[in-house]
């Protein structure tokens, strides 16, 4: 991004490691232009910087919906008879291995 395009309270992201946050202030050092951002509170050369767009919510979503269906064929397996059928098979002693 430029110099021009930047401002505080944009939302950007800095591809190499997926960080997200708004800009709090630009600062120059040795003619290089860097951007704060709120989420670390770090440096981040404003070339190297994309704008932000707002697709959290979506992988929040699919996250959670993941994780109903795991619980979900946990369940399914816990009731069903082979979890059963394996505990019959047991005979309840913790051993080490080793």
């Amino acid at each position: 991004m430029l110099a021009e395009e930047i401002s505080p309270g944009m939302r950007v992201r800095y591809p190499r490691t997926g960080t997200t946050g708004k800009i709090l202030r630009t600062k120059q050092v040795k003619g290089v232009t860097f951007a704060e951002l709120d989420s670390t509170n770090l440096l981040y050369r404003i070339d190297q910087l994309i704008p932000a767009t707002t697709t959290t919510q979506k992988t929040v979503a699919t996250i959670v919906e993941d994780a109903k269906k795991v619980v979900a064929r946990e369940r399914e397996f816990a009731a069903g008879s082979d979890l059963q059928e394996a505990l019959k098979n047991i005979d309840q002693s913790c051993e080490g291995g080793g």
